[in-house]
């Protein structure tokens, strides 16, 4: 069952005097980015969260931030004298081009640079935080669990979206299999009249000139493979849509494909009936190609 790549979770925790509140949220994207806010001083706590999130999505833009706090006496605020000045690095710069190009800043607030990621810190000292470590990882697997609980329940939604999709190009295919023959009368009578009409101008025509490039013609205006194609294509699609695993990419691939025969089909069609299916099949395969952008 495919998975949707929008999803989010929250969860908030205590243990002794640490509380702590989690949000992970993801949007669909190319691939796999994530994207932590997590208190640096906490040893390996980033990585075994990338790890533990690497191991369970394979594509998304993905964004975990995690708030914590402590109440006892011993938590102490203090300010990162390197990032500060980073930051105020940063600030001159932008500051320096911003007059450099008539562009007058409004001037800086100490508390929107506390706010700065990395320059106000708070800390128990110089603790062990291994043990918060392992608390807040036991505390994450719950919030991953709902995550992804929730991303397959999208991914089921979003399935019986794409399947009423895929159903509706197999739909119009079949109308545009079943209009092929009066297309095919159709087209072979303006041939013959517009034939008549050179041939009354066009004295001493060659016969099997004509009858060459007549043949040329019809070569060219049959559209029996890209029917075929059509509908292996939505077989293709049904089984993906089965499959287990990430199959994002590959949907996105096939969409691809089912707009290219749309496309041959209503530039080779020279029939009203048959390019109104066309333009049909190109507007559901449009709709099918904006909801698999979000299939992971």
């Amino acid at each position: 069952m495919i998975h949707s790549m929008t999803a989010f979770a929250s969860a908030k925790g205590q243990s002794g005097p640490y509380a702590w509140a989690w949000e992970l949220r993801s949007v669909n994207a190319k691939g796999l980015d994530l994207r932590l806010r997590v208190p640096d001083w906490i040893a390996g706590l980033e990585a075994a969260l990338r790890t533990r999130i690497g191991a369970a999505l394979t594509r998304g833009s993905v964004s975990l931030s995690l708030r914590l706090t402590r109440e006892d006496e011993l938590a102490t605020l203090s300010v990162n004298a390197a990032q500060l000045d980073a930051v105020l690095d940063a600030l001159a710069v932008i500051e320096t081009r911003a007059l450099d190009r008539g562009i007058s800043l409004a001037p800086s607030r100490a508390a929107d640079i506390l706010a700065q990621r990395g320059v106000l810190e708070q800390s128990g000292g110089d603790e062990d935080t291994t043990a918060l470590r392992n608390t807040l990882l036991d505390a994450f697997e719950p919030l991953l669990a709902d995550f992804l609980a929730m991303r397959a329940a999208e991914g089921r939604a979003l399935h019986d979206v794409l399947n009423t999709q895929i159903g509706r190009i197999e739909t119009l295919t079949a109308e545009a299999a079943a209009l092929a023959d009066t297309r095919r009368f159709d087209m072979a009578e303006a041939l013959r009249q517009n034939l008549a009409r050179v041939l009354d101008n066009a004295a001493g025509t060659d016969a099997d000139r004509v009858a060459q490039e007549l043949a040329m013609i019809a070569v060219k205006a049959d559209i029996t493979e890209e029917l075929d194609r059509l509908q292996a294509h939505v077989g293709a699609a049904r089984d993906l849509l089965a499959a287990d695993g990430a199959v994002g990419r590959k949907l996105d691939f096939l969409t691809q494909e089912f707009n290219r025969e749309a496309n041959t089909l209503c530039s080779k069609s020279q029939h009203m009936a048959m390019t109104a299916v066309g333009l049909e099949l190109k507007a559901v395969i449009d709709q099918l190609r904006e909801q698999v952008q979000n299939v992971e």
